[in-house]
């Protein structure tokens, strides 16, 4: 039982102060399907990254793997100019802690997107309608692409969000 790239968004989302209480509100805020989020728990619990019982997440288990693993497990590459949302270190979360840079910022691609920039496929589809509806996963979620594809001082600076985000609280979600 490996893990998917949606696994990570599952795992964040139920590290957000206030995550959905159940699979099925969980599934509606993500843009997946019920069985899709118990699958993604299942696998986060069988690499220990959720307490089977409590279905609480193993926050500094998921950091490690957030900044060890997901770049190689889940390497990004940009690709063509599109319009989108901003993600790594073009995202609100990133941009106010670096100065400005010459290059095309990376998007996710979205329809709805108002900044052009260098395509850069999400974790998952829904991602960026998931991020325009919740800005605090927006922000987990643009951090672990800045991990993915930041350079030193980018990937620095993500690391120490992520770790202060993380780290703040505990929550789990009802079956």
């Amino acid at each position: 039982m490996f893990t998917k790239p949606q696994d990570i968004i599952v795992a964040l989302a139920l590290c957000l102060k206030s995550p959905p209480e159940t699979y099925a509100d969980l599934a509606r805020a993500l843009g997946m399907s019920a069985s899709e989020v118990h699958a993604c728990v299942r696998r986060l619990s069988f690499a220990r990254l959720v307490e089977s019982e409590s279905r609480s997440i193993r926050r500094e288990a998921l950091l490690q793997f957030l900044l060890h693993g997901v770049p190689y497990a889940f390497p990004a590459q940009t690709k063509e100019i599109t319009r989108g949302l901003p993600t790594a270190w073009a995202a609100p979360v990133m941009a106010a802690k670096l100065e400005a840079s010459d290059q095309m910022p990376p998007v996710w691609p979205d329809p709805e997107g108002i900044v052009q920039g260098v395509s850069l496929q999400p974790l998952y589809h829904s991602v960026p309608k998931t991020a325009r509806n919740n800005s605090d996963l927006y922000d987990l979620l643009a951090l672990v692409d800045a991990i993915r594809i930041g350079r030193a001082r980018e990937r620095a600076i993500a690391a120490s969000e992520l770790k202060q985000r993380l780290l703040a609280g505990v929550h789990h979600v009802e079956a």
